[in-house]
This record gives structure tokens, sequence and C-alpha cells, in this order.
């Protein structure tokens, strides 16, 4: 029994000893946590200068400053171990990292696909924030570029979520990339219509509607000869917002109408040609005799 009372002594007295050995590291380790809170916040606060100096996206510049902390926090965990573990060499915490990272990034692969892909149209800058753009089914404002997600704002009052990956390799149409945006309107005219006078009239028309743009000039095309017809095509240039092209559309059309309609101008309607026959003399497209019916 002595024996092992001897045994247990033994074994508390190593486990003290072992303990006093690594209480300097251990505290010297808990100080490096504190210190680090403050080293991350100043690294948030010289990031932001950084920031504001050299970044004008703000998302872009709110990922620098996460990024500053993040990393300082990193830096200071692994100090700390190190100093607290003596037997744990630097190798062997970027062995473990290492290795972490690889299951981790197969585990969430979407994520930092992602993530990587936020980054890279927050650098390019294919868009801003309140741009309309058209992504595959999806039209609308740019509200915001987040690092995971791009949110749009429809026309309709909805908001849609794309995932950065699928914006980043997706065809994007920027609708508002420039300062004006030009709208084609189709017009008709009857075929006995004076072409030159129809052209004077519309081009006269379109220039004098509010909203279009005096340069580029407008354009009048004739584009073809349609079943009841003659196509023509009214180009113009107007400001690029969505609402604004609307807007002018509605009053063009209405001040062409207008128009036509005072220099006796027909804007003509699809004609079809209808044919009736005696069924009881035709059956299946073949003609039957009435002698043969009596």
């Amino acid at each position: 029994m002595s024996q092992i009372l001897d045994t247990i002594f033994k074994s508390l007295q190593d486990l003290l000893g072992s303990a006093v050995k690594i209480f300097p590291a251990i505290v010297t380790a808990l100080i490096i946590i504190m210190l680090t809170r403050y080293a991350a916040q100043f690294a948030r606060r010289i990031a932001e200068k950084i920031a504001h100096r050299t970044l004008k996206s703000k998302s872009l510049q709110s990922l620098l400053k996460k990024a500053a902390n993040i990393s300082t926090w990193i830096l200071g965990i692994v100090l700390a171990c190190i100093i607290a573990f003596p037997g744990l060499s630097l190798g062997d915490i970027i062995a473990t990292l290492g290795l972490g990272s690889v299951a981790v990034g197969f585990a969430f692969q979407d994520i930092f696909k992602n993530f990587l892909s936020g980054i890279l149209i927050l650098i390019q800058r294919p868009f801003r924030i309140d741009d309309q753009i058209v992504i595959g089914d999806y039209e609308g404002t740019i509200e915001q570029i987040d690092i995971r997600t791009t949110k749009i704002r429809t026309y309709t009052g909805e908001r849609i979520l794309m995932p950065n990956s699928e914006v980043f390799t997706s065809a994007v149409r920027v609708r508002t990339a420039y300062s004006k945006r030009r709208t084609d309107l189709a017009v008709g005219v009857d075929y006995n219509t004076s072409l030159p006078e129809a052209k004077s009239i519309l081009l006269e028309t379109i220039k004098s509607v509010e909203g279009v743009l005096n340069k580029p000039d407008a354009e009048i095309d004739i584009v073809g000869f349609g079943d009841s017809s003659i196509d023509l095509v009214v180009r113009y240039w107007t400001k690029p917002r969505q609402q604004q092209v609307r807007t002018v559309q509605t009053t063009a059309m209405m001040a062409i109408k207008q128009a036509l309609d005072a220099a006796n101008i027909g804007i003509p309607y699809p004609i079809r040609t209808v044919y009736h026959f005696d069924q009881e003399r035709y059956s299946d497209n073949k003609r039957v005799d009435r002698a043969d019916l009596d």
C-alpha cells in the first residue's frame, strides 16, 4: 500500500514540477494573446487609413480592414502556441495548418470560389454600385457587392442574390456603363407613303421629344419591305437609366403617331385574305360536280 502511495506522490511531484516549468511560458502566451487584441486594433486602423487613400471601393476597403485584423490574430495565436508549448516547432504548426487548409478547402470550395470571385470583382470593377445590369434572366440595379454575393434590385422591387462566381463567369450587360444609350424604335408606313417625306417627319418629330439627346444625332433607317408596310427604324439616344429610357420611348411613340396622323400617313396593320368556298362542291380539295350531288 505504501508503495502505491509513493508512486502517486512521485507522479504528483512530477506533474507539479512540469506545471512550474511551463507556468512562465503559459503566462507569457496569455500576455501575448492580450497584446494581440491591441495589435489587431492598431493594424485595423492602419489598414483603414491605407484603404481610404488607395481604394475607392467601400467593399474593398472593408475587406482590407478585415484581412489585417484576422492576419494579426493568426500571428498572435501562432506565436503564443510556440511559447506555451516549447516542444511544438513552427514547422509542425505550418504543416498542421497546411493539412487543415486542404481539408477546409475541399469542404468549403464553393465559399472560397465566391470569395475569390468577389475580390476580383472588387478589384477589376466591371460595374459599380447603382449600375443597372443584365445577368442571365435577371435585370436590375446593383445594390451591394459583398465578398460572397452581389445584390441586385429588380425593376419590380425584388432582391436577387447572385453568387459572385456566377457573376464573374457570366456575360454581364452593363446598361449604365456609358453616359448615353440608344433606343431603336420600329415604325411601319403603308406602301403609298412618300419615303423621303416619312423620314423627314419622323426625324423632326423625334428631335422635338423631350429627353432625346442632341448628340449623337437621331437617325431614320429604312430596313425592309414588310407584308403590309414599309418598315423603318427610328434610332435616338437618351440618358442610360431604365426609367428615362422607358419614359422617352412612350413620349416618342405618342408623338410619332400624332405626327403621322396629321400628315395622313397610315400605320398599317397585317392584312389577311379569307376565301369562302362551297363545301358541297369541294371535299378534301377534290372538286365534285353539281350533277353528281343532285
